[in-house]
C-alpha cells in the first residue's frame, strides 16, 4: 500500500490552467501505475488519466486529450496532472490512485487512493 496526498486545486476561469500533484509515501513508488479519477457531484466516478510505472505510456479518456498530461518524478515520489485549457465540464474532485501493476486504467486496478481535491471552473 502507498499513501497518496493531492494538493494543486482551486477555482479557474474556463480556458485557465491548474497543476495537480500527488505525493506518495514509500521507497516503492516507482512500482506503481499511478492514475487520476474525478467525480463530479451527482456523476461516477471517471478515469481522467494514467501513466506507467516508467513513465513511459500515458492514457487519457478521450474528453481530455490534447488539453491534460499526466507526468511522474519518481525521485520525488510525486505524479502531476498539467490541466490547461479547463473547461466548465471540468469541474470535479479530483483523486490520484496507485496501482502495483506496469499500467492501469479502470478504477478496480487501484488500490490506494488520495483524498481527494477541488477543481472548480468557472463559466
Amino acid at each position: 500500500q502507498v499513501q497518496l496526498v493531492e494538493s494543486g486545486g482551486g477555482l479557474v476561469q474556463t480556458g485557465g490552467s491548474l497543476r495537480l500533484s500527488c505525493a506518495a509515501s514509500g521507497r516503492t513508488f516507482r512500482r506503481y501505475a499511478m492514475g487520476w479519477f474525478r467525480q463530479a457531484p451527482g456523476k461516477e466516478r471517471e478515469f481522467v488519466a494514467a501513466i506507467s510505472w516508467s513513465g513511459g505510456s500515458a492514457y487519457y479518456t478521450d474528453s481530455v486529450k490534447g488539453r491534460f498530461t499526466i507526468s511522474r518524478d519518481n525521485a520525488k515520489n510525486t505524479v502531476y496532472l498539467q490541466m490547461n485549457s479547463l473547461k466548465p465540464d471540468d469541474t470535479a474532485v479530483y483523486y490520484c490512485a496507485a496501482a502495483s501493476t506496469v499500467i492501469a486504467a479502470t478504477a478496480a486496478d487501484f488500490g490506494s487512493w488520495g483524498q481527494g481535491t477541488q477543481v472548480t471552473v468557472s463559466s
